[in-house]
């Protein structure tokens, strides 16, 4: 409790009585959706317990600020798995949201497509996920004033969330899926022959993120929604070699339409 206090107290100190609705994580190549958009930063590196945001293409700031009337806090960029950090580590600003008192989060990530079905440039609306990273954020001591030991996970990406996204979209005339994401630890690629079998168990799209996240703020009762931007084909799906880089710049060029849709939400939420 005393690691929370640190944390709230120095939030505080900087946005005095800025009290969010709204939180969103931004992935790889979806930084530009702060562009324009004014408000109080705050680095990572400057805030008590939380870790810093170590790869390209991930800011590490905080940006409070007001979007379509909702009070807002921007993740651009996040921690991940892979870095060497503990999945409690990763997802200690979920818990931070929660206690500002955010109700809604949105996710966002780049993903690779695990069939020619889905083309580079699609936006994916997670329906459901598989966890597929050989362990859980919520493994140890349970804090019962957080939530409940064993979290009902049946409508982890809110159904009424999921329908406002799809109808915003049709709204603006942006085509958009729905589909599963499967989250491995990463840092390598996956090889062709686990795509071969993640596609067999149903994943859609494949990536290292988002997953952590979305279990620990359906365990904490909030709001949730995640979006894939498709920036490749996974391994073996097309005969293209992936990188980090092309990944930034497909995530660059889809992250308008998914800004777009996630603002026109931002107006309609309760």
């Amino acid at each position: 409790m005393d690691k929370y206090k640190e944390t709230l107290d120095y939030i505080y100190s900087r946005t005095g009585d800025f009290k969010p609705e709204v939180a969103i994580i931004l992935g790889s190549g979806l930084g530009c959706f702060c562009d324009g958009i004014d408000g109080i930063t705050i680095k990572y590196s400057e805030i008590p317990h939380f870790l810093n945001a170590g790869i390209k293409g991930h800011k590490g700031e905080l940006l409070f600020c007001t979007i379509e009337g909702k009070k807002t806090i921007v993740m651009q960029g996040r921690f991940h798995f892979y870095e060497g950090n503990k999945l409690s580590e990763t997802t200690y600003p979920i818990k931070i949201f929660k206690k500002l008192g955010v109700k809604y989060l949105f996710i966002t990530n780049a993903a690779g497509a695990t069939s020619l079905e889905y083309n580079i440039g699609d936006i994916m609306l997670i329906s459901d996920h598989i966890n597929f990273m050989g362990t859980n954020p919520l493994i140890g001591k349970n804090d019962d004033t957080l939530g409940e030991r064993f979290p009902d996970m049946s409508n982890c990406y809110d159904k009424d969330l999921r329908k406002l996204a799809l109808a915003s979209a049709k709204e603006l005339n942006i085509d958009i899926r729905e589909g599963v994401y499967l989250a491995t630890t990463g840092p390598s690629y996956e090889t062709a022959a686990e795509i071969r079998m993640f596609k067999l168990l149903g994943a859609n799209a494949v990536g290292m993120s988002t997953v952590p996240e979305a279990i620990v703020a359906n365990y904490l009762k909030m709001n949730v929604i995640a979006f894939s931007t498709i920036t490749n084909h996974a391994t073996g799906v097309s005969n293209n070699t992936l990188s980090h880089e092309e990944v930034l710049k497909a995530g660059k060029v889809t992250a308008q339409k998914l800004n777009l849709i996630i603002k026109k939400m931002f107006k309609k939420l309760k």
